[in-house]
């Protein structure tokens, strides 16, 4: 059953604050939920879904408690999502404590990315390319925001994410960072990358300076036309289909 105070507790999880209070956050449509449940990343707490969700995945539900899944009409569900259009199932996971070594694999960092679609983004690249680590600058947006995990359409279970200082990531880590800028070294000319750190900086304001000054190379995606920069999800899938 769909109580009040499960539906007050879900609601809750929209905000960062509570999603961190509670160490949870919420997924919503099938794909999504799906990806998730099979993760090895993340344990789920509550799945609300209608009868035929619940009938076909029976798989994945019949491992939880009965009253962790809960059987939900049409507007009940609508009631609880944030979707215009919802899908069939939505679900409650625990948060995951994660730890990187990014030595011996190629990593991306992330410097002050504000946009749920753009970070939502940028982890289904990282995935569809096997990177499995993103570093996160502690003023990025949070990877659990229900925005972004839409927007990474289930790679979020598949890929490690880590907020971090990230002038104190780079100092205790032996690895080379490149830098994305627009005055680096042609892409085309730059060759592939075994090995080390892959940095995109904010959507308007590009990379910190502090961080450019530690780069071990800078790299740049010619241009023909005016626009003035690349989006960052769209810069990141360039780079990374040149160097991996």
């Amino acid at each position: 059953m769909l109580s009040k105070t499960i539906v007050k507790y879900i609601q809750s999880l929209a905000h960062k604050k509570f999603r961190q209070q509670e160490n949870a956050f919420i997924a919503e449509g099938s794909k999504v939920v799906t990806d998730l449940l099979v993760s090895e990343n993340f344990a789920c707490k509550i799945i609300c879904a209608n009868r035929t969700w619940i009938s076909e995945n029976r798989g994945l539900t019949e491992k939880f408690p009965l009253d962790s899944v809960i059987e939900i009409t049409g507007p009940q569900l609508k009631k609880i999502s944030l979707l215009s259009s919802p899908g069939e199932v939505f679900a409650v996971f625990e948060k995951n404590e994660t730890h990187i070594i990014p030595e011996k694999q190629i990593s991306i960092m992330l410097d002050e990315i504000r946009d749920p679609g753009n970070l939502g983004t940028i982890i289904r690249i990282a995935d569809w390319f096997g990177v499995k680590n993103i570093i996160c600058s502690e003023d990025c947006v949070d990877c659990y925001n229900p925005k972004v995990v839409q927007a990474t359409m289930g790679s979020l279970g598949r890929v490690n994410i880590l907020y971090t200082n990230l002038d104190d990531f780079l100092r205790n880590h032996i690895i080379s960072m490149y830098a994305a800028t627009l005055g680096g070294k042609n892409i085309h000319e730059f060759g592939k990358i075994r090995e080390g750190i892959i940095l995109i900086g904010n959507e308007s304001k590009g990379i910190k300076e502090k961080l450019l000054a530690t780069s071990a190379g800078r790299i740049t995606i010619p241009g023909r036309g005016k626009a003035e920069s690349l989006n960052a999800a769209v810069a990141c899938g360039i780079i990374l289909s040149h160097v991996v």
